[in-house]
């Protein structure tokens, strides 16, 4: 097991190394600059600005000095917001999305495994039709879409809920952006939770359980639950980047102060350290879920390990 994590350590580095630079060279090769504004700075002043910032050093040598920053977890300041640095900004943010993140993929695991084994059990049956139906809509409509509407039938139509912001952090702030953030990783979970399951239902094993006189109940809990979660379990990863990075839109449309709102206006602002900074922070969190779910993955299924 100790060298089946060191692997995959291993090969985080170059991973995350990889994700530097390319966001590194995309976020300058893009038009336009950080002092760029409707208001044209005085060429001195502006050449003042680019030298106190290094940006008018070659960009091997800006790259380098920002991985030896990064070494030392200094993402370096931030160009729009002056009084703070991205590390800051990052550890203000990052816990309302975490929050946001963490009730969303709460909420998908336990109706999507809640769903898929549903309609598993009722395979080719009006129920299971109805579900999978209902899953694929999830999976259609993206959350972009569901949030305005989510805020136009539950917020400005039967006034139920606040259209936006976290109030004083009550729960009915956090509903609609949970379940906008919720739905197509509802609808991912339920369908392999129903594949999975259907497979593992059909298993020799599952069969001499039937043979021994064991409940339905007791088989599904006992025996054909935990196989059939690898599947989502190796899914944790993706699934957990995709509410990572569907968040920024989320916390966008619903006003929340998170880490998705400053890493949208540091790219409308070409604020490069602090893009840089959400971007090499989401990267290794996403390095480090994946880490997890591979780990969690090999102790459910030790053969994994060779």
């Amino acid at each position: 097991m100790l060298n089946f994590m060191l692997r995959r350590l291993l090969s985080a580095i170059p991973t995350l190394f990889i994700l530097i630079a390319l966001a590194f060279m995309l976020i300058r090769a893009a038009p336009g600059g950080p002092f760029d504004s409707e208001k044209q700075l005085p060429v001195e002043i502006e050449a003042n600005l680019r030298t106190a910032y290094h940006l008018d050093e070659p960009l091997y040598q800006q790259f380098g000095r920002y991985l030896a920053n990064l070494a030392r977890g200094d993402f370096g300041p931030s160009f729009q917001y002056r009084d703070f640095s991205v590390t800051e900004l990052i550890r203000s943010g990052f816990p309302v999305s975490l929050r946001l993140g963490g009730l969303a993929m709460l909420l998908a695991l336990i109706v999507g495994i809640s769903a898929g084994a549903y309609a598993a059990l009722r395979q080719n049956s009006a129920a299971d039709y109805s579900v999978m139906t209902v899953m694929m809509v999830g999976i259609s409509i993206p959350n972009f879409v569901v949030a305005p509407l989510l805020i136009l039938l539950f917020a400005v139509g039967l006034r139920w809920l606040p259209a936006g912001g976290l109030g004083d952090g009550e729960a009915r702030h956090l509903l609609l952006p949970v379940i906008a953030l919720a739905m197509p990783q509802i609808a991912y979970i339920a369908r392999l939770m129903r594949g999975s399951m259907i497979e593992v239902l059909r298993s020799p094993f599952i069969r001499t359980a039937r043979a021994q006189g064991l409940s339905m109940p007791r088989i599904i809990v006992q025996h054909a639950l935990k196989p059939a979660l690898l599947p989502v379990i190796s899914y944790l990863g993706p699934a957990t980047a995709a509410v990572i990075t569907g968040s920024v839109v989320i916390e966008q449309i619903f006003g929340i102060p998170g880490l998705g709102r400053f890493f949208v206006q540091g790219a409308l602002n070409r604020d490069y350290t602090l893009v840089m900074g959400v971007v090499v922070f989401y990267g290794s969190l996403i390095i480090v879920f994946n880490f997890f779910v591979d780990l969690v993955y090999g102790w459910l299924d030790p053969r994994v390990r060779l």
